[in-house]
């Protein structure tokens, strides 16, 4: 669906987020909030659970309200286990399984002081240049800092009231499964113990990028909390001896808060929980907490979620009949899934990341993927070709904007994409065709001159004297070149005429040639070449040069151009042909077409 055709949702977002928000405390900061696990790398899918309450906060912002963005790190969760592709990393590092993030070392060579920062980091630098404000919060530091201390010891206290709201979910599940307890979920919804935040979509992935995105997620199959000695316990602690969180709770004392808990390892224990702090809540239990500990009014989640036993339906009971909160109200997220990622991506073992994105794309157009469809509705991220279609959209939207044409929607989210409420993001100042600028670069291999000088005769009138002008966006086609475009598919002008070539062809294929080469002087820009180019065959086929083509037009046109490519890169196809000539230059052209 054309993004003019739909609702505004970030608005209405915001109209909801807003009269919510008075309704439940008048005059508090609104919080809208993200979760993020930095298990691996933190790709494009992810993205969405930032970016939707980045709008939105934004939006709030906008209007004058008190607003913060909250993005919650969850470094404290285990490493469960070894992602496919991290360079350095290979199965040694099985015997970090069941640590904390922030307790399993960087990947080799990095500088940062373990897994989960080093991880973390990339996604904070992507989201200070996509224009994204939001305060962090560790889950390591808030765990092992004593700031949940009483949150923690009440949902100890309340644990017989937080199994049973899950034993409802069990029952329902035991159902399905063919006992005799009452219906429960439809077939093919995941059990409970398989839903954690962060895990994208409940359609199963279409491909392995998909695949891949749902893995990497960092989304912890946990379950819900252990049933050993001490019954139900929604509390799991890491060990203090080999710091994995193979433990089981043995004994519990409300009174005292003594819990004795022995691990896999051998090590066993009695602690004070009033004192211990190398432990969290699980899952099902710790994000309602926080719901209730940071005020949050706004949170989306993914599209898994709307299923009975899910992590936030469960979470909406156990927030209000536990933690005396309320549930914040948000968006179902569905999947981001991405087109024509080259080999030396998918190689990494999962999808890519925004900082990838970045590299091939400005801000503004990234964050206008996000911004133009609604949570509810997928779409793909471009690496491959369809990066210059998705180029080719976002000019044109811009052209409808300066003729003020543009649909309502759209310029919401134009205006979404390029700007916050803090400013403007980096713009480029001439807005030359993004597949424009690759071919170019693609030809000159980068050379600044040369591409200044093939710029400069794209539009004679109006020549790009800088190439400032066309920055960042030319980096950015450059950067998809290099790293999306395979060796075997770049652009390679012959040095030397194909002679054998030259002369077997017959005499309409020379005239035709002749007639191009006649012309390449008073066309020289890039829409006179483009006339002189498809008009060669009309004038031969005696029709003028703006006659508009039949099917057998079509076939000569295609038949010369086809011999130009060949003749000029040695293949039959390649960038577009007035581009190309540009790039080669006139007399190059002349000399390589036999003149």
């Amino acid at each position: 669906m054309a993004a003019g055709a739909e609702t505004d949702w970030v608005s209405r977002s915001a109209d909801d987020v807003i009269a919510e928000a008075e309704r439940r405390a008048p005059g508090k900061t609104i919080v809208c909030a993200s979760g993020l696990s930095p298990s691996g790398p933190i790709h494009l899918g992810n993205l969405r659970e930032v970016m939707t309450p980045h709008l939105v906060a934004d939006e709030v912002r906008r209007r004058g309200h008190a607003v913060e963005h909250i993005i919650s790190w969850d470094d404290y969760d285990r490493f469960r286990k070894v992602p496919a592709g991290i360079p350095g990393v290979d199965s040694s590092w099985e015997e970090h399984i069941g640590k904390p993030l922030t307790s399993v070392p960087a990947p080799p060579g990095s500088e940062h002081p373990n897994w989960a920062e080093h991880f973390k980091a990339a996604m904070i630098g992507a989201l200070a240049d996509l224009g994204v404000e939001f305060r962090g919060i560790s889950q390591t530091e808030q765990y092992t800092s004593g700031a949940y201390r009483e949150q923690v010891l009440h949902a100890v206290r309340e644990r017989a009231a937080i199994d049973a709201v899950l034993d409802r979910y069990r029952t329902k599940d035991r159902a399905q499964d063919g006992g005799d307890a009452p219906a429960g979920p439809p077939q093919g919804q995941r059990k409970p113990q398989q839903q954690k935040k962060g895990k994208q979509g409940a359609q199963q992935p279409a491909d392995e990028a998909e695949l891949a995105a749902a893995e990497g997620s960092g989304a912890a199959e946990e379950d819900d909390g252990s049933a050993g000695d001490a019954g139900y316990f929604p509390y799991k602690p890491y060990c203090a001896v080999c710091e994995r969180d193979l433990t089981t709770v043995t004994a519990y004392d409300d009174d005292t808060t003594e819990l004795t808990y022995r691990c896999a390892c051998g090590h066993g224990e009695t602690v004070l929980l009033s004192e211990y702090d190398r432990g969290k809540l699980v899952w099902k239990v710790d994000w309602p907490m926080r719901w209730k500990y940071e005020g949050v009014d706004f949170e989306p989640s993914g599209v898994d979620h709307s299923s009975p036993g899910s992590s936030f339906v469960v979470g909406g009971q156990i927030v209000r009949e536990v933690f005396d909160g309320v549930q914040p109200i948000g968006p179902m997220y569905a999947f981001v899934g991405i087109t024509g990622m080259a080999k030396m991506s998918s190689s990494k073992g999962g999808v890519p990341t925004p900082e990838e994105a970045l590299r091939i794309m400005e801000a503004p157009v990234l964050r206008w993927l996000y911004a133009r469809r609604r949570p509810n509705q997928s779409f793909k991220i471009a690496f491959d070709q369809e990066i210059q279609r998705l180029y080719d959209e976002w000019d044109a939207l811009a052209r409808k904007i300066d003729e003020g044409q543009a649909q309502p929607a759209d310029l919401a989210a134009h205006r979404r994409a390029v700007g916050t409420a803090a400013g403007e993001l980096p713009a480029t100042e001439r807005r030359v065709p993004y597949r424009t600028l690759a071919s170019v670069v693609d030809i000159t291999t980068g050379d600044e001159d040369q591409t200044l000088r093939i710029l400069a005769d794209l539009d004679p009138d109006a020549p790009v004297t800088d190439l400032a002008q066309v920055r960042p966006r030319l980096d950015r086609a450059a950067q998809w070149i290099a790293t999306q475009v395979p060796a075997e598919q770049r652009t390679r002008v012959r040095e030397e005429p194909d002679v054998e070539l030259l002369a077997s062809l017959d005499e309409e294929q020379r005239a035709s040639l002749a007639l191009l080469v006649e012309g390449v002087d008073s066309h020289w820009s890039l829409e006179g070449l483009t006339t002189l180019v498809y008009g060669v065959p009309k004038v031969r086929a005696g029709l003028a040069p703006d006659a508009k083509p039949t099917p057998e037009l079509k076939v000569a046109q295609r038949a010369f151009f086809a011999l130009l490519y060949r003749l000029l890169v040695g293949v039959e196809t390649g960038p577009r042909l007035p581009t190309l000539l540009l790039a080669v230059g006139a007399d190059r052209v002349r000399r390589l077409l036999g003149a």
